[in-house]
This record gives C-alpha cells, sequence and structure tokens, in this order.
C-alpha cells in the first residue's frame, strides 16, 4: 500500500517539520514556542502572501479571544530565531496596516530528500549576492559561470554595486527611531535640537515612519527610564527592537576649527551593525540646519527613494520651521515635555518658541492644540489662525497638519477636513494622524461610524500606542451600539499600560448604558485622584441622575462640576457645564433655572457649543428673542461649520418656529439637517448635550402638526441609538415624547406600555419636577 510522503518545508538553512512540530537549521534544532511554531507554519504555507493580523489570529488562536500583542511577540521570537534583523527582513516582512508577508521562496520536500521540490510554490529564485557570501545548490554549477559572468560585469562598476545593496540593505517597511545627538561642540543649543530638526526632514519622505515620541514615552514607562532621560545610541537601540523597528539613526556633532561637522550613522536595531554613514560640514553655526539637510537627504536616497520623489518634498528646514537654533531648541523641548508631561507643562516652551521667531508656523500650529487641551478655545483658534496664516513656511507633511487643523478648529468645515485628510494620507500613506482626525471628528459628525472604525484601527496600526487612538476606537463602536468593541477597545489600551482620563468616563458612560450601577461608582470613584477628571466626572454623573429624574442631585454635582472648572481656571468648560445644566433643565420643563443657568454659561464662555446649548435652553424655555441673538450670532461667526449649519441653527431655527406656532416651517427648517440627524456633534462628544437635537426637535414639530405617527418615527430613532445619545436628557426625554405621539395616533396599548417604561425610568424620580409630573397624570388616562 502506497502512502503519501511526509512533507518538509525548506527555505534557505532551515527545515519545518509540521509532523514533529520542529524547527531546524542545518539540521540543528532551533528553540521556538508552540504558538510561534504555529505562526511560523501559516507564514510558511503561503509564502510570498500578505496573511492580516486578523487571520494569523484566528488560525493560531481560533476559540480564543487574544490581544495583538500575541501575534507581534511571537513575530519579534521567530525573528530573532531565525536571525531577521530590522535591517535585513530575509523571511518575515512587516506591510503596515496589511499584515505580514513570508518573503524567502519555500521548497515542500521529503525530509530526506532536499532536492525533492514540489510545485505548490514557484521555485527558489536563482542564487544572489548575499553580504558578498554565495553559495550554490548541488548540481547547479551551470549557475556559477553564468553568475561569474555577471559578477565580472558588475566588478566593472564596483561604486554602483555598492550604493544599490546599500539602498536595499536600507530599504524598510518598518519604523525609524532617531536617537538624540551627541553633541560635542559643547553649545547647549544643539542638544535635543539637531533631533527635532533631522525628524522634520526625514517626515517629509512619504517612505518613512519615525517612531512617534509618544511611543517612546510609553517604552520608557515600560522599561522604567524617566521620561527626560536622553535617547543615547544604545538606549535608542534597545527602544528601536522593543517596538519591533529597524533602524536606528544616530546623529553628532562636533567643532572642526571654527566650522561643524555633523555626522549620522544608520544602524541595524538587532545588530548594531552600521548600514549607512553620511556626514556633512557647516562653516559657521548658523550654517548647521543646512547640513542637516544634506545628509537628510542623503540618507533619503539610501533607502530608494527616487530624486524626483526628494525634490517634491524637501523643503527646508530653515523654511520649514525656523532660522532660528534657540527657537527649534524651545520647540524641540516642548514636543518632548508635551508627550511626557502634558499640554500644561509644554505651554510655556512653546510660548517661547514663537516669542523667539513668531514666523515659526509649526510652532504657533502645536501651541493651538495646547490651547485647545487646556479649554482656551479663543487663543486655540488664534494661534491655529496664525499658523494656517504662516503655512506656506511649513514642510509638506507639517502643511497637511496645519490646513486639517485650520478646518477643524476654526472653520469647523468637516467636508473640508475630510479632503485635507484624504489627500495627507494619498501623499503620506503611513502617517497617522489624518486617519486620528477622520476617525474622532470628521466621521462622528455625520454618523459614518463604521468609517470611524476602520479609520482608528488605521491610526492604531501605525502607533499601537497612540492612546488616544484606542479611545477613539472604543467611541466609534459605543456610537454604533457595540458596547463589547467599545470595552474591548479600552482593555486593549490598558493591555499596552495606555489610558487617560477621558477611559474612566468612558467606561463610565458604557457601564451607564449597561445599566451597571456598581461598575458606574466604580469608575466615578476612580476619577477622584485622576487630574483633569474630577469636574468631568461630577458632570457626568449629573447627567446621568437628571436621566432618571433625580434632579436635585444631578443640580448639586452640576455645580460642583461647575466650580472644579472655574477652580482650575477652565472657564470654557465651566460654561459647558452650565449650559449643560440649562439645557436638561429646560427639557425637564425648570423653565426659571433654565434662564438663570443659560444666561450664567454665556457670562463664562461664548464657546460656539455653550452658545448653542445656551440658545436652544432659551428657546425652550421661551426666551425665543434672545435665542434667535444668539442664532444669528453663530452663523456670523462660525458660516462654515458643518455642526452650526446642520445641526446647531436647524435645531434652533426650527424650535423657534414651534414657539411662534409654526411646526410646518420648523419641519422646513430641519430639512438641511436630515443626513446629519443621527450624528454626533462634537458637543456631545465628551457626554454633554447636543446629541440628535434635530430629531427631537422634529418630533416635537410633528406633535404641533398632530402627526402622531411621524412623531412616533422620530423618537424611535432616538431610543434606537443610546450609544448616541448617552446620558444626554433627550434620551429620556424621548420616551415621554414618544407616549404623547402614540397617544395622538390613538394607540392607546403602545402609549400605555411607553409610560410604563417611562414610570419604571423615573421611579425615584424628584416629585417636583415638571415633566415627570405630567407623566404621571398622562399616564392615568393617555390622550
Amino acid at each position: 500500500m502506497n502512502t503519501a510522503p511526509k512533507i518538509v518545508y525548506a527555505f534557505g538553512p532551515y527545515r519545518l517539520d509540521p509532523d514533529q512540530e520542529r524547527l531546524l537549521r542545518d539540521g540543528q534544532p532551533v528553540a521556538v514556542t508552540p504558538k510561534a511554531f504555529e505562526v511560523l507554519l501559516a507564514l510558511v504555507r503561503r509564502s510570498r502572501e500578505v496573511v492580516s493580523k486578523d487571520e494569523l489570529m484566528r488560525m493560531v488562536w481560533p476559540h480564543t479571544v487574544v490581544e495583538e500583542a500575541n501575534l507581534s511577540q511571537s513575530i519579534f521570537m521567530l525573528r530573532k530565531a531565525l536571525g531577521d534583523t530590522s535591517g535585513m527582513r530575509h523571511y518575515i516582512v512587516t506591510l503596515p496596516g496589511r499584515g505580514y508577508r513570508f518573503a524567502e521562496p519555500v521548497r515542500e520536500i521529503t525530509p530526506n530528500d532536499d532536492d525533492g521540490e514540489r510545485s505548490r510554490w514557484p521555485p527558489p529564485a536563482a542564487p544572489v549576492l548575499d553580504r558578498a557570501v554565495v553559495s550554490f545548490p548541488r548540481g547547479r554549477w551551470k549557475y556559477a559561470l553564468v553568475l561569474g559572468v555577471a559578477l565580472i560585469a558588475l566588478l566593472i562598476g564596483t561604486a554602483i554595486l555598492v550604493r544599490t545593496y546599500r539602498a536595499t540593505a536600507l530599504a524598510t517597511a518598518d519604523p525609524v527611531l532617531v536617537a538624540d545627538f551627541v553633541n560635542r561642540t559643547g553649545d547647549p543649543v544643539f542638544d535635543g535640537t539637531l533631533r527635532q530638526g533631522l525628524a522634520v526632514q526625514l517626515q517629509q519622505s512619504p517612505l518613512l515612519s519615525l517612531i512617534s515620541q509618544d511611543r517612546i514615552q510609553q517604552t520608557l514607562r515600560m522599561m522604567d527610564r524617566p521620561a527626560d532621560v536622553p535617547l543615547t545610541p544604545a538606549l535608542a537601540r534597545e527602544i528601536c527592537e522593543r517596538t519591533s523597528s529597524s533602524i536606528v539613526l544616530d546623529g553628532s556633532i562636533a567643532k572642526l576649527g571654527s566650522a561643524f561637522v555633523v555626522g549620522l550613522q544608520a544602524r541595524d536595531c538587532a545588530s548594531g551593525k552600521v548600514l549607512d554613514t553620511e556626514q556633512a560640514q557647516a562653516a559657521k553655526r548658523e550654517d548647521v540646519l543646512g547640513a542637516l539637510d544634506e545628509i537628510a537627504g542623503k540618507f533619503r536616497t539610501r533607502i530608494g527613494e527616487s530624486g524626483a520623489m526628494i525634490a517634491r518634498h524637501n523643503t527646508p528646514l530653515a523654511e520649514a520651521t525656523t532660522t532660528s537654533l534657540d527657537a527649534l531648541k524651545a520647540y524641540s523641548q516642548a514636543v518632548r515635555v508635551q508627550s511626557a508631561s502634558g499640554s500644561a507643562a509644554a505651554l510655556p516652551l512653546f510660548q517661547r518658541a514663537v516669542a523667539i521667531d513668531p514666523g515659526f508656523a509649526m510652532a504657533h500650529a502645536l501651541l493651538g492644540r495646547v490651547y485647545g487641551d487646556l479649554g482656551d478655545s479663543a487663543l486655540a483658534m488664534q494661534s491655529t489662525g496664525e499658523a494656517w496664516r504662516l503655512r506656506n513656511h511649513s514642510s509638506d507633511a507639517e502643511r497637511f497638519f496645519i490646513e486639517a487643523s485650520y478646518q477643524l478648529e476654526m472653520t469647523g468645515n468637516m467636508e473640508a477636513a475630510r479632503r485635507v485628510c484624504e489627500s495627507w494620507i494619498r501623499t503620506y500613506p503611513r502617517a497617522m494622524i489624518p486617519h486620528a482626525f477622520l476617525a474622532g471628528i470628521v466621521e462622528p459628525e455625520s454618523g459614518n461610524y463604521r468609517a470611524a472604525v476602520a479609520h482608528a484601527r488605521e491610526a492604531i496600526a501605525r502607533d499601537p500606542d497612540f492612546v488616544i487612538g484606542y479611545s477613539i476606537l472604543a467611541y466609534g463602536y459605543q456610537y454604533q451600539g457595540n458596547l463589547a468593541g467599545a470595552t474591548r477597545s479600552l482593555d486593549m489600551a490598558a493591555a499596552r499600560k495606555l489610558s487617560t482620563p477621558d477611559m474612566v468616563l468612558q467606561r463610565y458612560d458604557i457601564a451607564f448604558l449597561r445599566g451597571d450601577k456598581h461598575e458606574m461608582d466604580r469608575q466615578a470613584a476612580m476619577a477622584k485622584d485622576l487630574s483633569g477628571a474630577a469636574d468631568w466626572m461630577a458632570f457626568h454623573q449629573a447627567l446621568t441622575l437628571a436621566y432618571r429624574g433625580r434632579m436635585r442631585k444631578a443640580d448639586v454635582l452640576s455645580e460642583q462640576a461647575t466650580a472644579l472648572a472655574i477652580q482650575a481656571s477652565q472657564r470654557e468648560r465651566a460654561g459647558l457645564f452650565k449650559a449643560g445644566a440649562a439645557w436638561r433643565e429646560a427639557l425637564f420643563g425648570d423653565l426659571s433655572a433654565a434662564q438663570r443657568d443659560a444666561r450664567a454659561a454665556l457670562a463664562l464662555s461664548n464657546n460656539r457649543y455653550v452658545e448653542f446649548g445656551a440658545a436652544f435652553a432659551l428657546a425652550l424655555a421661551g426666551e425665543s428673542a434672545q435665542a434667535r441673538v444668539l442664532a444669528d450670532d453663530l452663523q456670523a461667526r462660525f458660516p462654515e461649520d458643518s455642526s452650526v449649519r446642520f445641526s446647531q441653527l436647524p435645531a434652533l431655527r426650527a424650535q423657534l418656529a414651534i414657539n411662534d406656532g409654526k411646526p410646518a416651517q420648523g419641519i422646513e427648517a430641519l430639512r438641511i439637517a436630515t443626513p446629519y440627524d443621527l450624528g454626533a456633534p462634537r458637543s456631545s462628544m465628551h457626554g454633554s448635550f447636543g446629541a440628535l437635537a434635530t430629531v427631537y426637535v422634529r418630533g416635537e414639530a410633528y406633535l404641533g402638526l398632530h402627526h402622531g405617527a411621524e412623531a412616533a418615527a422620530e423618537f424611535r430613532k432616538i431610543l434606537a441609538n443610546p450609544g448616541v445619545v448617552e446620558s444626554d436628557p433627550v434620551g429620556a426625554l424621548a420616551r415621554l415624547q414618544l407616549a404623547r405621539a402614540y397617544a395622538m395616533h390613538g394607540d392607546t396599548a403602545r402609549a400605555k406600555a411607553a409610560y410604563r417604561d417611562l414610570g419604571d425610568l423615573w421611579e425615584s424620580a424628584d416629585p417636583g419636577v415638571p415633566a415627570v409630573r405630567q407623566a404621571v397624570a398622562e399616564s392615568v388616562q393617555p390622550h
């Protein structure tokens, strides 16, 4: 009886035996873990094909939910076992955003017959030069003759051969780490400055991806190293290996008489082998940035970037950043401090950078981001606008950031922001930030939550230590109603020891949506010890209490949130809290309190979200004249803002029409909002207010027209999207309005059921709340 021979996979000096679960090199066993072996086998069986991370995880862990870090660890161990250095990926190649590919040709052989090739894979390629070592399979002497002739031809042009080899050795799909420059000049202005300058230059390359400062800081934390430790060549190599990167760039600067010599070495992270060396001279201190331009251009050539591409994306540093080394030093320090210690600590350094050089575009742009983080939208818009005015004094990559920030923060024009981000991705396919902008702001506002999730995953794939990416991903899942996916995203961040105060708030909101009171209390307790979270948590607690009709306690917590914000000099945030209080008070029928808090909010801030919340509360409270003034002001100040145009103004105009006894005009005013109805407005992205406001007001307008069925359809939309609504009081009041719509339509059974559901929700509500009193009265005899 004939049996099929056992198959062993052969590649290079290695043999992979599936039956024995053994990996051999030149006949000697190579130690790998069982799961790493399965990963290798899966890649080998699909040699030359791209295998996605999801596919690999399904094949190797078919019945277990595991984090992606398990796969990354297996890949890391396999590369070590195979001697796959990060500068020369012979075997396992990473394709960012796509997966892994086994690059070597694979042969199927019988265990005792190395020549017993089968036809499943293409035959191995002709022998090639490998680091000046040439070998030939047995019986292939004719190839040696052919290669000998080729070698003679190549030796005639040795310089070309060396250049080609170096370019190939440096070509990599993995990120590059830039170490601190060794400063032998005695001039402290170069400390940290040259590293930042080189990074700016290399980031102009569409082919390169640099390890982000955030990822460096996270790795240092995992290593128990101080955040401000210098990135010496040795430390940089260790970080490079830990982040599965390929190349570390070591720089140096020294004096040569009155001149300066700037050097750069590219090293393989794993072996430390020098892959490239560049050097340039500067006649004087002011010419050092030009020397950096020169060595960066040479390095980009070495990685295989074409001259045409370099010419298109090669703004000199003095034009892309600043001519002042002192300004660049302050900026470099600010970038590092912001990553390690936050925006408040970085603020004075960014301010110093723009004070030294008011024409430093990117410093203005990041200063605008810092002001935004600290809750000062007026100064944020001022700095962002100045960066946009100076945008032609920046590199192409930085110009995309500046233009996207301008559209997101200044104009609020989401379609313009989308166009900028999409062009950014086409030009720089390895860029992470445009995916984050699309996932976190642009797509949610238009209700494209699937696209938001896809972009969030792309951002994380490009930088697994981008902590905000996990938060954005969680929001994307939550908006779709996928609370398990949202929780899993936050757990993925926790597994990497990544966290932000906002994640505690997210977990609190998810627990609310699940009805998990114990988890809500646990997260609220955690927030008390987190800087910048206590006031937000108090406000979130106020919202969830108000949702259940417990207005007295909600008022106490809302006042506490406002007081904490004012104490922290966050007047804009305090204004947002006051506007949120006015919003819920108006919805629940406490009109005098709504008017009082709306005016208090406007006294604190005229931020567009504060102004909208106050205007809507005033409109609900019957203060139509003042609400119109505020609506007109929003339209005048933010004519391009997508949220203002397609959500805020339609909701305000429609409510004012209802106040005037013209509900049909209200429905017409809301027509422009229809495509954006289910989006998450920026004012609601931290669990404040404004979600589905246009849907709620349209339902009210239909009630005003006595169109019960149409009104019910609108209120059902709100209840069908709890992940978007969260604890916005609109979600609670929609239940009352739904009961009224059913009663108006003559559907008594459904009306009674809706009132019963509302009674369960408001079982512990304060009895004096107007909306609660009305619900109790109406539930006795729906009509």
